[in-house]
C-alpha cells in the first residue's frame, strides 16, 4: 500500500504533473522487468502506479478517465502475473505504449 503521505504530495501536482509521475512509473516497470532480480521494485512499482492512476482519475477529462481506467484493469492483470512467477510475456513493450500514450494525455 502506498503511504498517505505520498498520495497527499502527488495529489498537490497539477494533472499533467501527475500524468508524468504515471508515465515514468511505467517506464520503470519496462526497464525493471528486464532483470528478474528487480523483482520486489517491479511489485512495488506495480502497486504504486495502481495508486497514481486512481487518484489522478477524479480530476481528469472522460477520455483520461477511461484510459486509466483500463490501465488499472493491465496494471492488475501484470502485478497478478509478475507476483505468480508468470509474468505477462508482452509486458515491457506494453508499458513503454503506455507511458507514451500517458504523457501525450498529458500534452508532453
Amino acid at each position: 500500500m502506498v503511504s498517505e503521505q505520498i498520495r497527499q504530495r502527488f495529489l498537490r501536482d497539477p494533472l499533467p504533473i501527475r500524468l508524468g509521475g504515471l508515465a515514468a512509473d511505467l517506464a520503470r516497470i519496462s526497464s525493471f522487468a528486464e532483470n528478474p532480480d528487480n523483482r520486489e521494485a517491479v511489485a512495488s512499482v506495480l502497486e504504486e502506479s495502481k495508486s497514481f492512476a486512481e487518484w489522478i482519475a477524479p480530476d481528469a477529462p472522460l477520455e483520461t478517465q477511461e484510459f486509466l481506467a483500463k490501465l488499472q484493469v493491465i496494471l492488475a492483470l501484470w502485478e497478478r502475473g509478475w507476483l505468480t512467477g508468470q509474468p505477462v510475456p508482452t509486458m515491457r513493450h506494453e508499458a513503454t505504449r503506455k507511458s507514451e500514450e500517458l504523457l501525450k494525455l498529458a500534452g508532453f
